[in-house]
């Protein structure tokens, strides 16, 4: 895109999402960068990741904005934000954005021993979970990862009864009750806006 002014450097468990509300809100202006969805396994490595990005891209644009959340960076992500001048989406997790701060504390509070899934999470669930913490060649490791879960709550972004079977199933392999909540894209869409409209040329 040679007339983008703004680069959104993003997880890339979000890349779906975020280039839907770039084509649903016209933000021609806008180029989208994504780092590895791997990463979600690995926090420690975002904050050197995201400052590479930024380093790496910030003379070609004339503004960069950050689609990540905290994301088990324990505010390592932030001081390196801080340091750069560069803005975040706002909550620990992306849980929190799609779902919006007051909403998901509302689910939080309704029980604390709860596995998350998003649209991304539900597709890539296999290769993420069960081959990412070697649940598929050392199923012993259960109750170590998940003995303190009762609940697994798939945020759904979009509707599709093919990826609520498949959030059912990964319940099911987890002996986890299953709960839905469909967030859309709203919350984080308005997060994002209102960033990406004042940059807007």
């Amino acid at each position: 895109m040679a007339d983008a002014t703004v680069l959104i450097i993003a997880c890339g468990a979000l890349a779906k999402e975020i280039v839907e509300l770039q084509r649903l809100n016209g933000w021609s202006h806008v180029r989208i960068q994504c780092l590895p969805a791997e990463l979600h396994n690995r926090p420690e490595k975002i904050p050197d990741a995201v400052r590479a990005a930024i380093v790496k891209y910030r003379e070609q644009y004339e503004h960069l904005f950050v689609a990540y959340a905290d994301c088990g960076t324990g505010g390592s992500l932030d001081k390196v934000l801080d340091e750069l001048g560069v803005d975040r989406l706002p909550g620990a997790h992306c849980y929190e954005f799609y779902a919006g701060s007051s909403q998901f504390a509302a689910l939080a509070d309704s029980e604390p021993g709860t596995f998350y899934l998003t649209d991304f999470l539900t597709r890539h669930f296999d290769r993420l979970v069960k081959e990412g913490l070697g649940l598929d060649r050392h199923p012993e490791l259960m109750p170590s990862y998940f003995g303190n879960y009762r609940r697994l709550l798939y945020l759904s972004q979009t509707s599709s009864e093919k990826l609520e079977a498949k959030a059912r199933a990964c319940a099911d392999f987890l002996g986890l009750e299953y709960e839905h909540c469909h967030t859309g894209l709203d919350a984080v869409g308005h997060d994002m806006g209102e960033r990406i409209i004042q940059w807007q040329s």
